[in-house]
Formats: structure tokens, sequence, C-alpha cells
């Protein structure tokens, strides 16, 4: 039997009088029946060999793929000038949503590097939208601490710090406070926080953190609900597939919209207790019951070894293959933007 590289939180006991992902020892752990984080070194050490050697290979990137810069900036402010909600790719699962007239940015990792001071893999497609061009931003939302979420070179470059509400998992919301944003609140799976029309519910997901050293699990990760009049929208974060998703379709669903992560699933062994197949993303967007499928956390940063642009095309054939209209799953290009309808019964 070879050796695996244990989850450090798998033998720790429930903190008492807390829910089942609060340990006795302060860390967190997934929500029951997710998969195991449990990784054989004979998987783990050739991956690891690997991903360093994909590093210095040059992405052959579609024309298809990307919205140029120029193009992209100008609809966007199209968009912003007009009524109604929208989202925007910004690349990997950074989107700038307006839903019930808040602007909300998720997850911006937007500049070059998922890793501290200039190391770590590199994205080989720039940000849908230059920093300087985004709007000012209304409420900032980030699911978990690794690099390729949250990106400390580009929180330095956003402005405003004072006026944006920034909503972190627990524990994390100190890492924002020491960076100068003036309003950030901690959410807890299943807290729910109101701003004027819109009403924002941290979700349970799947996966895990870790920053630096042995802080494995000491902060929270999420997903989160944005419901407004008109939308409903789930943003996953970063996920593997489990039955939390059916629990929280039955608790908080349908919604309108998913934005669910598709891709940085091989090798399986490794990544299934991290991130989701494109076809157990679908099985998540149904479980929600979510009208619209939205692929991200791909096209952005080689993190895995899939091919980079394997997962639009898995998820196109499963949704297909689930019976879902053409026009409800959505692969979208980097810097677009489209605007967002209530097609579900979401506020019933």
């Amino acid at each position: 039997m070879s050796k695996t590289t244990p989850d450090p939180s798998s033998d720790q006991q429930q903190s008492h009088d807390r829910p089942w992902h609060h340990l006795s020892d302060g860390r967190f752990r997934n929500p029951k029946g997710s998969p195991k984080k449990s990784v054989p070194l004979r998987v783990a050490l050739p991956y690891f060999a690997q991903m360093f050697g994909r590093s210095f290979n040059k992405i052959d990137v579609p024309t298809s793929h990307v919205v140029d810069r120029d193009s992209a900036t100008r609809d966007l402010r199209k968009h912003m000038n007009a009524a109604g909600d929208f989202i925007t790719w910004l690349g990997h699962a950074s989107f700038l949503c307006r839903i019930a007239g808040k602007t909300i940015l998720t997850d911006p990792y937007l500049t070059s590097y998922a890793g501290p001071a200039g190391f770590g893999p590199k994205r080989f497609v720039k940000s849908g939208i230059a920093i300087r061009d985004l709007p000012p931003i209304d409420v900032l939302v980030v699911s978990h601490n690794h690099y390729d979420h949250l990106d400390e070179r580009a929180l330095a470059q956003l402005p405003d710090k004072n006026r944006t509400t920034v909503l972190v998992p627990l524990k994390l919301g100190d890492f924002f406070r020491k960076r100068g944003f003036a309003h950030v609140v901690e959410m807890d799976w299943h807290d729910e926080l109101v701003l004027n029309d819109l009403k924002v519910t941290a979700l349970p997901v799947v996966h895990w953190s870790r920053r630096v050293g042995f802080d494995y699990n000491t902060s929270l990760w999420a997903g989160f609900a944005f419901k407004g009049p008109d939308q409903h929208l789930f943003f996953g974060g970063d996920s593997g597939y489990g039955p939390t998703f059916k629990e929280t379709g039955e608790r908080y669903g349908p919604f309108d919209t998913a934005l669910l992560g598709i891709g940085a699933y091989a090798p399986r062994e490794m990544m299934k207790a991290s991130h989701a197949t494109p076809e157990e993303a679908v099985q998540m967007g149904q479980d929600l019951r979510a009208h619209t499928l939205v692929g991200m956390h791909w096209g952005t940063v080689v993190l895995t070894q899939e091919p980079p642009f394997e997962p639009p095309e898995r998820f196109v054939s499963a949704g297909k293959e689930a019976g879902l209209p053409d026009e409800a799953v959505w692969v979208m290009k980097i810097g677009e933007s489209r605007s967002l309808k209530a097609n579900w019964p979401s506020n019933v």
C-alpha cells in the first residue's frame, strides 16, 4: 500500500456545542458525506513533477476564448449604464456581478501569479478587465484563502477600501482589515447579511484552506448565494462534489444562475475532494435546482493535469446528456458580459 498525505483534520473531534464543521482545535472540516482528502504519494509526486514542467509551456489560446480588453471594457460600461442584473467573467473564479443594484466582485485573482511574491503558476490570459477600469465595488466576496482566489497584489490595487463591504469565511477577516478594508464581515455557513435589497448567504462547499506553512484549515471556505428582487445567484467558490449541494438546493433553491467550477480536476484521485469534474458541476447545478449553469475556474491558469481547454467541452456535453437546453449551459469568454434574467421562480 502506498503512503498518503492525510487530511490533518480528519481525526479531530467536533467542537462542543458547535456545528459539525467546527473542530475542537479551532480548525474546520467539510460537510458530512464529503469525499476525503487523502492523496497517495504515488499520485502526488508525479503530479508535482509534471506541473513544474508544464509551468514553462506556452499555452495556445484560441481567439474565441477572450474578448479584447478595449471591447470588454466598453461592453461592461454599457451594462453598468443600463438597468438590470448582469455578470462579467474576469477569468478563473473572478466575476463582476450586479444584483439588486449592488456591484459585486468575487474571488479577485487579477494579477499574474497564483502564489506569493511572483512565485507559483502564472496565468496565461490577462484579467478580462484591467483593475484600473473596474467600476466601484460595493461588495467584495472571497471564498477562501488560496492564492488563485485571494490575490493580495490585486487587493492592494483596489481603490475605495472605505466604501466596499468585504464578505469572507470565518477567521479570514483580519487579512483584509490589515490591508485597509474598513468594512469586513466574517461569515459562517448559513449566516445571512442584508444590504438594502440584496441578501447574501454563506453556504457550505467541499474544499479546504491553507495560505502558508501549517495553517491548514484554520480559516473556513464557503460558497455564497446572492438574492435580489429579480435574480438568485449561487457562486460556488472552489468545490468538489458532495451531498451538501442537494441539501443546499432543498433549503435555499431554486436558483436562477449558478457559477460553478469545471476545471482543475486531474488527477482525479488527488483532486476529487477539492474540485468537481465538468460532469459533477452539472450534477451540482441540478442538485441546486439552478436554471442556468455557468462554467468557471478554467481557461486562466494551469493548476492541474487535464488539457486547459477540455473542461468546457465536457461541461457542454454533460449538460446535453442531462437533458439541459443549450441556453442553460454557459461557456463565457474572458471579458464577456451577459445580462441575467429571472428564468426561474427563485422568489417562491
